[in-house]
């Protein structure tokens, strides 16, 4: 299994919604003949889901009934996941994938990754492969729908499994700093450490500020031998990246490092 938090920090940075403000083409013409600003509406919205999600959540119904469409029936989902309604979200975002056209922005197989990324958040990660397979049936070859049943493949232990998707996403995209780390994760639980250590560094390569790849790197460091090296980086990544999960899994490492000592 991965680090604890290792993969949830990047798996919350794909569900910022806000990577979704253009999220809809425009409305049926029922709905344009309202008065209803429904872009503004759905950055209102969704910006108030970090507030209040309890309070988004109810202006998204109330909204959907007045046109709001898909626009509102998304803000709702999100507004359950900042409430941790993680189950009740993702069976929104798979509703609403279902209703989604092929050529819709964001496209029915976003969604259902979006989607898979709740069921993962909420600790389900066999509905989370199942959502992610949906999405992987739109784009086979999608890096970022790879990258993500690579994650869940990790989460259910089938690491093998899990590499073959990550070197694949590679493939695709060599600049993916995020695949580089979990591929690296994936390696290390194999046995195949040198290797691992080799992703690693590619991935802090393409970005020295990844907490994921720093917290593995001194996962590997302490693997090998390097306690050292492995006590700089888990000091790195709790002071650069407090409050994140990755940030925590270290503080965690060096607590149980120095009772080791003891």
């Amino acid at each position: 299994m991965p680090a604890p938090g290792q993969y949830s920090l990047f798996s919350l940075c794909l569900l910022l919604p806000t990577l979704l403000l253009p999220i809809m083409r425009p409305l049926p013409a029922a709905a344009a003949e309202t008065d209803i600003d429904h872009e503004q509406q759905y950055r209102a919205c969704i910006a108030l889901t970090y507030r209040e999600p309890w309070q988004a959540f109810e202006a998204a119904e109330s909204w959907a009934g007045v046109g709001g469409g898909a626009a509102a029936r998304h803000c709702a989902a999100m507004a359950l996941l900042e409430a941790k309604q993680y189950d009740r979200s993702a069976e929104r975002l798979e509703a609403l994938a279902a209703g989604l056209a092929t050529d819709h922005f964001p496209s029915p197989g976003d969604v259902l990754a979006q989607a898979a990324n709740v069921w993962l958040l909420g600790d389900r990660p066999e509905l989370a492969l199942q959502a992610i397979e949906l999405a992987l049936q739109f784009d086979p070859d999608k890096a970022s729908y790879l990258v993500d049943r690579g994650r869940i493949r990790a989460e259910l232990g089938d690491h093998a499994a899990a590499l073959s998707d990550l070197n694949r996403a590679l493939a695709l995209d060599s600049t993916d700093d995020d695949a580089a780390a979990f591929q690296a994760s994936a390696l290390r639980h194999l046995g195949r450490l040198e290797e691992a250590m080799a992703a690693v560094e590619y991935a802090l390569d393409l970005n020295p500020g990844n907490p994921s790849a720093r917290l593995e790197r001194g996962i590997l460091r302490f693997q090998m031998g390097d306690t050292a090296g492995a006590q700089a980086d888990w000091l790195h990544t709790a002071a650069e990246h407090s409050g994140t999960p990755a940030a925590d899994s270290a503080q965690a490492r060096l607590q149980k490092m120095e009772l080791t000592k003891k």
